[in-house]
């Protein structure tokens, strides 16, 4: 859904790709029932982020935004920092310091101009805030805006045209919320909202999980996973109100099955992704499906599942091995 056009003006092309939906033979033996994936790895900025803040950056530069601001762990920035640059503005990215250099680098090829702030997302997020109050600056939240919810929806509408059937269950990735929020929302548009969804989060990262136990927000006191992009202290508030609407079920892993996930999944299918996919990866790998089945809170037998390969840029293969190192795998 691009952005709405002011009177006598086209509309405006979104800058996201409709992403192939392919059947993985391995995680479907792993998980017990037939899996598809949604590649958003292949998205022009390396992950699903560019559809909901392609969509919100062309609202903002639409009402005359003269300068984007956006603070990030990586992903959301450099779907930013495209998004920019498709639309001829300059933009600020300010990432933490634990995002390293990788993202860095791909931002300034992109022609953002990037400020290292603070150790975690939430230092970034105040510095980014303080920047926005420059004026005719716009800040770009990475995950928690309307607009970004309604950009993710998109995802879940082009399912609708690729799968024969609705799935059984959608298993995401959960940082902020902002995917879990267009997820539910693009579940609500097609009729399929009694689909339940399974949100993955490591172990340090975990602040979803933290909120839906306790039925309120709940700030981690740091991160400590190595799956950077999940890295939100907090989660969004709509994250909570999606559970209360959908049934959603919180599925915490290690920093290290999330790795192992990765590197089987670029065995299994020759794509490399960051950790905080390994996180849902390693759901269906662990055979926490079946377990969820056994326990009830997932039908058995169990229509297809869809996956949500969520993509991102801060990862290489020299990451992956230093990784697995660090957290002890080879």
């Amino acid at each position: 859904m691009a952005a709405q056009p002011a009177a006598g003006q086209k509309p405006q092309k979104p800058f996201h790709v409709v992403s192939p939906v392919l059947e993985s033979l391995a995680l479907s033996k792993a998980a017990g029932t037939k899996v598809f994936m949604k590649m958003e790895n292949v998205q022009p900025s390396g992950s699903f982020k560019i559809r909901g803040i392609g969509h919100l950056c062309q609202d903002a530069a639409r009402k005359g935004c003269r300068h984007f601001v956006c603070s990030s762990g990586g992903n959301a920035g450099l779907a930013a920092a495209f998004a920019a640059r498709q639309l001829a503005l300059p933009i600020t990215v300010v990432v933490p310091s634990s995002s390293g250099p990788t993202p860095v680098r791909k931002l300034q090829e992109l022609g953002a101009t990037v400020e290292v702030y603070g150790k975690v997302w939430d230092d970034a997020n105040s510095r980014a805030q303080e920047l926005a109050k420059t004026e005719g600056w716009v800040i770009i939240p990475p995950f928690d805006h309307p607009l970004v919810w309604e950009g993710h929806a998109s995802l879940v509408r082009e399912l609708k045209d690729s799968l024969e059937d609705k799935p059984g269950a959608v298993v995401v990735a959960v940082g902020g919320g902002g995917l879990l929020a267009g997820v539910v929302a693009g579940l609500q548009q097609v009729g399929w909202q009694d689909v339940p969804i399974v949100a993955a989060e490591t172990l340090g990262a975990h602040s979803f999980h933290e909120a839906l136990k306790a039925g309120r927000l709940v700030t981690l006191p740091d991160i400590t996973s190595v799956a950077t992009c999940l890295g939100a202290k907090t989660v969004a508030a709509r994250a909570l109100e999606c559970a209360r609407e959908c049934q959603v079920i919180s599925q915490v892993v290690q920093d290290e099955e999330a790795v192992r996930a990765v590197q089987q999944f670029l065995d299994d299918e020759r794509v490399l992704v960051e950790p905080a996919c390994g996180a849902p990866l390693a759901v269906l790998y662990s055979g926490r499906l079946q377990r969820l089945q056994s326990e009830g809170r997932l039908p058995c037998p169990l229509r297809s599942v869809l996956l949500v390969v969520c993509g991102g840029s801060n990862i290489h293969t020299a990451q992956l091995r230093a990784l697995q190192s660090q957290l002890g795998l080879q």
